[in-house]
């Protein structure tokens, strides 16, 4: 934890209230709805930071089960639905264990282990720099040998309990209060990632370590996702994290072995990062900013200017947009209701299977009431930006 300036509290503070502002712009059911598509977002951007650029339209492919004829590419797929699911699991134990602890080893090594459940078999392996070999990793085991990444030489693996334990006690659950458990969160990023528990996949575990720690202290967390924020900076994301490597330069630079200005330097990056993010989705959920981009998708698509799913360049009556507004902005509506929307019952009872048909409205039930979706054919064009989009860069 770094010995903190006013600059850092003010940067927490701030993200406080951001965030949750941004939490209370949608109804909660098309909240959910942008979470979920963040979820698969931030699986794109956190795989991408480790060399897999599987779009996020082969990841939703992926999770309908069409997968690609490529082995390799296959497996990259697979590896994408493994981070989802985790995040998923993630998600589902925080809310059923309320006093859980993310800092806790036992945490640590489950997300590792169920992470490692889901990838193919071939994804287990990686090379030893040391003596040229192949190890395979086990999920949810703490390294037991030593490794090197790039210039920087972890902890010896027989010390890894301990450095684990001091983890622990530093940034354990309530241990910080006020604006303080954000700073934490920032530090805990670098620290967990310089400890190196595991033999690989440590990276990807230290982005859904601070998922969970910042899911639990932000009210809005999930609308926005550090990932995006790392992966479009990554050189800057990596020269942070190598300035925080560095050790303690003299007696007025921290009280540990590695330097509290490298530290805070970090903390500075993490936090510009998450208020850029927060801005950035504040921008595209305005609700008069998303009733205007639906008009222009289903304008093109009316032109048959843009595919739907599966490349499809399939019509869509105008009056759709109407509808799909109408449920944005309520949350949930009946079908009854939906086709009212359209201004004619009949036209929105035409409308209503193409949009359910095309997931961009569903629901639970086969005749029960429907909420907004944003599955990537129709998400790359209501959120410009958020991830690469082939189409709307041709």
């Amino acid at each position: 934890m770094p010995l903190c300036n006013g600059q850092l509290e003010d940067q927490a503070k701030e993200l406080v209230a951001k965030s949750a502002h941004l939490g209370g712009m949608l109804p909660q059911m098309t909240r959910g709805a942008v979470s979920d598509l963040l979820r698969l977002i931030n699986s794109y951007y956190s795989n991408l930071i480790e060399g897999n650029n599987t779009e996020p339209a082969e990841i939703e492919k992926a999770m309908q089960r069409d997968y690609s004829q490529d082995p390799a590419k296959r497996d990259l797929q697979m590896e994408s639905l493994a981070h989802i699911h985790v995040q998923r699991e993630m998600e589902k134990k925080l809310a059923e264990n309320p006093d859980l602890d993310p800092s806790n080893k036992d945490f640590l090594c489950w997300l590792h282990e169920v992470f490692y459940e889901q990838i193919p078999e071939d994804l287990h392996w990686v090379g030893n720099d040391e003596t040229g070999e192949r190890v395979r990793v086990i999920g949810g085991e703490i390294r037991q040998r030593e490794v090197n990444v790039g210039l920087h030489h972890p902890p010896d693996a027989q010390e890894l309990d301990s450095y684990l334990r001091r983890f622990y006690d530093v940034y354990q659950r309530g241990h910080h209060h006020g604006i303080k458990p954000i700073i934490a969160a920032a530090a805990a990023h670098h620290r967990l990632l310089w400890i190196h528990p595991f033999m690989d996949g440590n990276g990807r575990v230290a982005r859904l370590y601070t998922d969970a720690s910042l899911r639990l202290n932000l009210d809005g967390y999930g609308l926005w996702n550090v990932s995006r924020g790392f992966a479009r900076n990554a050189a800057k994301y990596k020269a942070s994290l190598s300035m925080a490597d560095a050790g303690r330069r003299n007696d007025l630079d921290g009280r540990g072995n590695l330097s509290n200005e490298g530290l805070i330097t970090f903390c500075r990056f993490f936090l510009d990062v998450c208020h850029d993010q927060v801005d950035y989705m504040k921008g595209l959920l305005q609700l008069d900013g998303i009733s205007h981009r639906i008009k222009g998708y289903v304008r093109l698509r009316a032109e048959k200017m843009i595919p739907g799913p599966a490349g499809q360049y399939r019509g869509m009556k105008p009056e759709a947009a109407k509808m799909i507004e109408a449920v944005l902005r309520q949350g949930q509506m009946t079908r009854g209701e939906v086709s009212e929307a359209a201004g004619s019952h009949r036209t929105g009872r035409d409308i209503l299977p193409q949009l359910i048909e095309e997931k961009i409205l569903v629901s639970d039930m086969p005749k029960g009431p429907v909420r907004v979706a944003f599955p990537t054919h129709i998400a790359g064009y209501l959120f410009p930006d958020l991830y690469p989009n082939r189409l709307l860069l041709k």
